[in-house]
Formats: C-alpha cells, structure tokens, sequence
C-alpha cells in the first residue's frame, strides 16, 4: 500500500534532497520518479524541478531524465576548493610531486572536457604548463580516458561517437576502434595514460579519486616531458599515486 506523500518539510530541504538525490542517481531520474523515491507530492517536484532546471542547476538529459545542470557542476568544483579541502589536498599534491620529481594535479569532468582544479608544478627548469582552468580533450589525456572507461557501457557508446576526436600529437588515437580497446585496458588497469597523445614530447598518467559509492570524483594525474622522464619511468610512480589518490579520498569521505 502507498504511503500518503508527506506534507510537512521546507521547500529549501525539498530543494536539497532533489540535487542531492539527483546528484547520487546511477542512472538519471525523471521527475516523477524523483517525487517517488523523495515522497514528495508530484505537483510540488515538478516546480520545484523546472525552478533548479530554469536557474541552471539541473538540465534534462536526451532521454528525459534530470541530470547536474552547468551550475551544480561549478559549485561542486568550488566545495571541492573550499579553503579546508585545498590546504589538505595541496600539502598533499605537494608531498606527492616532491616525492617523484614531476607535475602533479587533479582534474574533474566538465562536459567533453577535462577540467584541471588543481595541481603543483615541478621545480624543473624544463616543464609543460597546463595551469589550472585549463580544458583538455578526453579521447587523448590520461584523465580524459580513465573518465571515459568508467562510464557504463551503454553511456561510453552515446558518448564516443559525439566527441570531436582529431589529431592533436604523434601518437593519438583517432581510430573508435582501437580507442575502444585502449579504454577496456584502462578499466582493467584502472590507470590513464598519455604517451604522447595530447601533446608531442609529453607522457601522462592518471589514477582515479573515488568518492565513498566508489563512483569516479577526480582523476589525479601526473605528467612530464619525455626527454626527462620516459612513460616506463613515470608508470613507476603509479603506487605513489594511488596511496595519494587514497589520502584524498580520505579527506572526501572526511
């Protein structure tokens, strides 16, 4: 027997429990679904969803059910930098490239994109600025394609096909097919690399930062020019990188 939707309750916490319960969603939520599993009378999710859509903070995805909007992404991103997350993720960062002598850094998706929010630049003279804001392609950057290997299946196949792959360095992968076979390695692995394939003279790799669902956060990547340090040499360091990536999961679940 159904219960009686519940009356009681702000339209701010409403609010709250719709982001938050469409935030958490494996898969995409419609809003009557998303009045169900909140108990929420259906006239007041629909309002107060086209209200979050309207403000940017929810959008509709192609098959109709609510996704993060372009701002709930930014504001997940600024939490993520709030002053007592990054003083505890930089001494990380820091620790970490002091460590293995190369740049260090984190990046989150943002649409076809990868978005660096933060990272520690190497002291050597010779090194490869990508500052943070910077935007890099997903089909071709260590980060990039561990985020795409973690997508379900079925989202990767609506996802590949709608990227504008080109060729941007000597070694990149242009080709869905063998693109396909490099990110199943990369799930098997559960590592990123860039040998070359983002940009001539550079290699890359990633390690993942789950959240406590286990669900992808941050990609934390390292990267260095070639002529300093060779793929072989930077996939030494890759223990090093996931005992960070679980310091920073730590603070995450903190």
């Amino acid at each position: 027997m159904r219960s009686t939707p519940r009356e009681k309750g702000s339209s701010i916490t409403r609010v709250l429990e719709i982001i938050e319960a469409v935030a958490a969603a494996k898969d995409p939520l419609t809003p009557t679904a998303l009045a169900e599993k909140l108990d929420i009378p259906k006239a007041s999710a629909h309002r107060l969803v086209q209200t979050l859509e309207s403000e940017g903070f929810l959008q509709f995805g192609l098959r109709g059910g609510l996704l993060p909007g372009e701002r709930l992404h930014a504001t997940a991103v600024n939490i993520l930098n709030s002053g007592r997350h990054k003083a505890l993720r930089q001494a990380i960062l820091r620790e970490l490239s002091a460590d293995i002598g190369e740049t260090c850094g984190l990046s989150v998706p943002d649409g076809l994109d990868m978005l660096y929010f933060d990272r520690v630049q190497t002291n050597w003279p010779l090194q490869i600025n990508l500052p943070i804001g910077s935007h890099t392609p997903l089909w071709c950057t260590a980060s990039g394609k561990l985020y795409l290997a973690s997508l379900p299946p079925e989202q990767l196949e609506r996802v590949l096909p709608r990227l504008p792959i080109q060729q941007m360095a000597r070694n990149t992968l242009t080709d869905l097919s063998a693109l396909r076979d490099d990110l199943a390695r990369v799930r098997e692995e559960n590592l990123g690399t860039d040998s070359e394939e983002f940009i001539d003279g550079m290699v890359a790799c990633a390690v993942p930062v789950r959240d406590a669902q286990g669900r992808l956060l941050a990609c934390l990547f390292s990267h260095a020019p070639v002529i300093r340090c060779s793929m072989e040499q930077l996939l030494g360091f890759v223990p090093r990188l996931r005992a960070a990536a679980k310091e920073l999961e730590s603070i995450v679940g903190g």
